[in-house]
């Protein structure tokens, strides 16, 4: 089993570390990296596909409920479970952060073990609801323990016979029963879906809510006929239960919509995430002992957000002789829902920081000793690409300007190969000094525009800045007021701008 990485690039503005991040979680998944920056990126838009990989940006106001969990109104209408004590309106009910929902991904692929993708093929997708998640408990917990799904609408009908796979026959039977019925009446639709559109082989997702799944079977029997004495759930079909979570998981882990209100419909292939349900799924047994599938969290600008206060308990749990799995492993109570919790070991953490925003020095020291740090610095020699195409040496260029400002401020101000990279003429070169590389020197240095001069090589208002005199106002030449300086950026540059200075 690999160890859990618990990583942070760190570096100024402009160094990739975004795009380190891609490169980063696909080792850690793979094991390897394409040397192809195309192939690399497909990787890694395959494992967001699959669910191995999450993006989250930190921010002034994200917060602990935002990361793990926290209150949330919800009500049947959106998706929320309900009891028999609910109201019209809605209820607080604890709701799972962006962590959390990677950390119940990833246990589940700890209990699947190191076994291969469940074979989707072309197997088509069904949602099934079994009683509603909070009230009727017992009618999904029944359906767990007794390899089947059922469906409640159809009334005492047996549609066993072969002609009701035909929605027509379907909805005539019904009509007999309530003349003039509608054609999307629940009793027509739903039962044609269960009896006459599901077959052998088909999966069935079994939703906890709207926006939220609790279990996954696959279709191993006809329709039958079954009364059970429970209102009218008398409709039946096997099914081998590939899936029981103690915790639901996202719709959106494998879907790319929420859920309707419907009890019984196909789901839509264009909106499945193939790949992603067939990695949460148990598929055949590989003779190596193969470690799980692995994840990655990359958190952007981990640096921006009250880390202390974002992670919380998760300090502890991080640490990889803690994580579940591990040597030392512990469960702590969540304060919101009262579950007990735990970070799986075949979870990574990447996250980014800009220095230039804030020091590592600053950040919290309990977090410190739990993150590897590396650092991302400017990178001029890979700027010879964009050299050769504008005819300007940028490298050069380049080294020269963070020379100056490590001279005047830090090495952690610097300026990041990346805002040059992607230019193949001198106009963008002009372009990118002009909307990005001036404008971050006039933050850096407090828009001291004499700094910002001296770092660009133009003291004296030649090359990309125009320095233009000030004479004193009327009434002040007289007590011998000294001339001021204002300074911009030219609309133009001259063809030396870029040369020795």
């Amino acid at each position: 089993m690999p160890t859990p990485t618990n990583l942070i690039l760190y570096g100024p503005p402009g160094t990739g570390k975004t795009y380190a991040t891609a490169a980063e979680a696909v080792r850690l998944c793979d094991g390897e990296v394409p040397e192809k920056r195309s192939e690399l990126m497909a990787r890694y838009a395959k494992l967001r596909e699959a669910g191995q990989s999450r993006f989250v940006t930190f921010h002034q106001s994200y917060s602990y409920e935002d990361f793990v969990e926290g209150l949330r109104p919800v009500s049947p209408d959106t998706g929320g479970e309900v009891s028999d004590g609910d109201g019209p309106g809605f209820r607080l009910a604890p709701v799972k952060g962006v962590f959390r929902e990677i950390c119940a991904r990833a246990e589940q692929a700890r209990k699947r073990g190191g076994s291969a993708p469940f074979d989707m093929g072309e197997r088509r997708v069904f949602k099934m609801s079994l009683g509603r998640a909070g009230v009727e408990d017992e009618v999904y917990e029944g359906a767990l323990a007794g390899g089947y799904v059922v469906l409640g609408w159809g009334g005492e009908v047996d549609w066993s016979d072969p002609v009701y796979k035909d929605y027509e026959a379907v909805k005539a039977r019904w009509n007999e029963i309530e003349p003039g019925v509608s054609g999307n009446s629940g009793n027509v639709v739903q039962v044609w879906s269960f009896r006459g559109h599901m077959r052998e082989g088909d999966l069935v997702v079994v939703p906890a809510g709207n926006h939220a799944f609790r279990a996954i079977g696959e279709i191993t029997g006809d329709y039958r006929y079954d009364p059970t004495g429970f209102r009218t759930y008398n409709h039946r079909r096997d099914v081998r239960w590939l899936l029981k979570l103690d915790e639901p998981l996202g719709v959106d882990e494998i879907y790319a919509k929420p859920f309707t209100q419907q009890s019984c419909y196909r789901l839509s292939d264009d909106h499945i995430k193939r790949e992603a349900l067939a990695r949460l799924l148990p598929g055949e047994a590989i003779e190596d002992d193969l470690p799980p599938d692995q994840f990655v969290l990359v958190v952007d600008e981990i640096n921006r957000a009250n880390v202390s206060k974002v992670l919380g308990e998760l300090i502890t749990l991080l640490e990889p002789d803690k994580r579940l799995g591990g040597e030392n492993e512990i469960r702590l109570t969540l304060p919101y829902s009262g579950d007990a919790f735990g970070v799986p070991d075949n979870l990574h953490i990447v996250g980014t920081m800009n220095t230039a925003d804030r020091s590592i020095a600053l950040l919290d020291t309990a977090l410190r000793r739990r993150f590897v740090f590396r650092e991302l610095m400017p990178r001029p020699e890979l700027l010879a690409a964009a050299s050769a195409a504008t005819g300007i040496d940028l490298g050069e260029f380049l080294r020269r300007v963070n020379e100056r400002i490590e001279y005047l401020v830090d090495r952690e101000r610097q300026i990041g190969h990346a805002y040059l990279m992607a230019c193949h003429t001198r106009a963008e070169v002009d372009e990118a000094m002009r909307l990005k590389v001036i404008p971050l020197l006039q933050e850096y240095f407090f828009e001291d525009w004499g700094k910002v001069a001296l770092v660009l090589g133009d003291p004296t208002g030649q090359r990309f800045l125009e320095r233009i005199k000030l004479k004193p106002p009327p009434g002040l030449d007289d007590d011998g007021a000294e001339p001021r300086v204002s300074w911009r950026v030219r609309d133009s540059f001259p063809l030396d701008a870029y040369g020795a200075a």
